[in-house]
């Protein structure tokens, strides 16, 4: 039995900077979900976590005792399934568009997914603006549905990692959210529990992203690659910029909709173009599919991308004809540069923070559509962005972007990647 004096002793010790073992952690994770020991103890535990780290080897027995947890899916080996996560970003639809992709090209694909987190985009609330969607998917139906359809968007079954669930609300109550470690074996935990055989995971950095700084970002990503391969899984990582919005659209129904323009052709931005196309290429690359660049290509040329989309709605409940039904709201208005410059910086989180206020105070089809991006040259009264829905709060967007006298030149979009 792992007992609350020996909890003491633990916590002292990680305070005091010292690498625990492994067994001690094992036993402290169902110690913790049976209650022998309370919120308080393992709150400060958290906290020496947070201000003294955790090593490789930590991180790998805490997320094993995570995946322990609860319940697991299991995949047969002849019909592997593949995920991919986000770290979280504004505008960022990859998933809506990737998911799809990727099955098309003969790939199956089961993605368990989050909702939105501060200024950060969910994506099952973007797959919930399609009415009838529904994303609370009981794990067999889950891969009932990936095995005939190819691909599936859903929630996190509770059965899955709970201990990770009731750890998580608690890191956010005490501020003890930004350990690397921690967010590692959170991630892995649950793409482990999943079922996936291979997964490509998206690490944001950048102004808008939670990893601001790109070297904290390329070590979580290697953190996670190594340790989702020492469960024998696949992983790859890449490293992406998160100093401006991914897409165009912000807001769940925007960005439903870029989602359903891009893969049907008629709207693609180069940004999240150039991201979709790198991470559909990765799944692939893990799946040792033969030629992924020709397989995209035609997926999304032939039309096979968007209609995967389609059948993936209707078979988590979409209306007929809803997502094409899908439109903006009415009420716009249309933000302009204030003098002429060049696009130096735009405050990422303050536009997804305001997206979200547009559409808690005006439903669906709220949000923000930004129109100039970082390097453009503007004249005065040039487009900025545009408002969607009644702007209650006399949402100052302007302030958002930031114009000055001399050029700058836009970061490159993939800052970098994780393949061993």
């Amino acid at each position: 039995m792992f007992t609350k004096a020996a909890m003491r002793r633990l916590i002292a010790r990680k305070r005091d900077g010292e690498a625990l073992e492994r067994e001690a952690l094992l036993a402290l994770i169902p110690a913790y979900m049976s209650d022998a020991l309370d919120d308080a103890q393992m709150a400060a535990f958290l906290m020496a976590c947070v201000l003294r780290g955790l090593n490789e080897e930590e991180t790998a027995a805490l997320t094993q005792a995570f995946v322990a947890s609860g319940e697991s899916l299991e995949i047969a080996s002849d019909a592997p399934m593949l995920d991919k996560h986000s770290s979280g970003g504004v505008a960022d639809t990859t998933s809506l568009i990737v998911v799809p992709l990727v099955a098309a090209c003969g790939v199956r694909v089961g993605k368990l997914a989050g909702r939105a987190l501060g200024h950060t985009g969910g994506t099952l609330d973007k797959l919930e603006a399609v009415p009838g969607v529904r994303t609370d998917l009981e794990p067999a139906r889950f891969l009932a549905q990936v095995h005939d359809v190819g691909c599936a968007i859903a929630a996190q079954s509770e059965r899955f990692v709970p201990a990770d669930k009731r750890i998580y609300a608690l890191r956010d109550a005490v501020a003890a959210v930004p350990s690397i470690g921690l967010i590692a074996a959170s991630i892995v935990s649950k793409k482990i529990a999943g079922g996936a055989s291979a997964i490509v995971y998206d690490v944001k950095t950048g102004n808008g992203a939670f990893m601001r700084e790109p070297e904290q970002a390329r070590e979580l990503a290697s953190l996670m690659v190594r340790s989702t391969r020492s469960f024998g899984r696949k992983a790859y990582a890449l490293v992406s910029d998160m100093n401006e919005p991914l897409g165009a659209s912000i807001g769940a129904t925007l960005e439903m909709i870029e989602a359903r323009d891009f893969l049907r052709g008629t709207r693609r931005d180069p940004r999240l173009q150039e991201l979709c196309l790198a991470l559909a290429r990765a799944m692939l690359r893990l799946a040792e599919h033969p030629n992924p660049d020709a397989a995209i290509a035609s997926a999304l040329a032939n039309g096979s991308a968007h209609a995967r989309l389609e059948r993936m709605l209707a078979a988590q409940g979409a209306l007929p004809g809803a997502l094409e039904a899908l439109l903006p709201s009415p009420q716009r208005r249309v933000v302009t540069a204030p003098r002429a410059g060049f696009l130096s910086a735009i405050d990422t989180p303050a536009l997804g923070e305001a997206a979200r206020e547009l559409e808690e105070h005006g439903g669906p089809g709220c949000g923000i559509i930004v129109a100039a991006r970082i390097g453009a040259r503007l004249q005065t009264g040039d487009t900025l962005a545009i408002v969607h829905g009644t702007d209650a709060k006399n949402l100052e967007i302007q302030a958002a972007f930031t114009i000055t006298e001399h050029s700058f030149a836009a970061r490159p979009l993939i800052r970098d990647e994780i393949t061993r």
